[in-house]
């Protein structure tokens, strides 16, 4: 799954919104400065609509963190099976 589907599902927001306030957050504004200064770009969401994103988007890195140590193990014993790498 991708990081900006994920965070679709888990909110009511449009997907432009949210690619541009992640688009926002890679280029290292704050959540303040986004909510007040770049409106145009985000669709008007507020500081809680740009927060829940960015607890999402953390969310997910770290369940695809999670993911690749488990991958990584299972590959490791011997018992990574093309169906189970398939799922990923």
């Amino acid at each position: 799954m991708q990081l900006l589907n994920y965070i679709t599902q888990q909110t009511e927001l449009t997907q432009k919104a949210i690619q541009n306030t992640l688009e926002l957050l890679y280029e290292d504004c704050t959540i303040p400065f986004i909510a007040r200064y770049r409106k145009e770009r985000t669709g008007n969401l507020d500081e809680v609509e740009i927060g829940a994103i960015v607890t999402y988007k953390e969310v997910f890195e770290t369940l695809e963190k999670r993911k690749k140590t488990i991958l990584k193990a299972l590959d490791e014993q011997g018992v990574l099976t093309s169906e189970i790498q398939q799922k990923n």
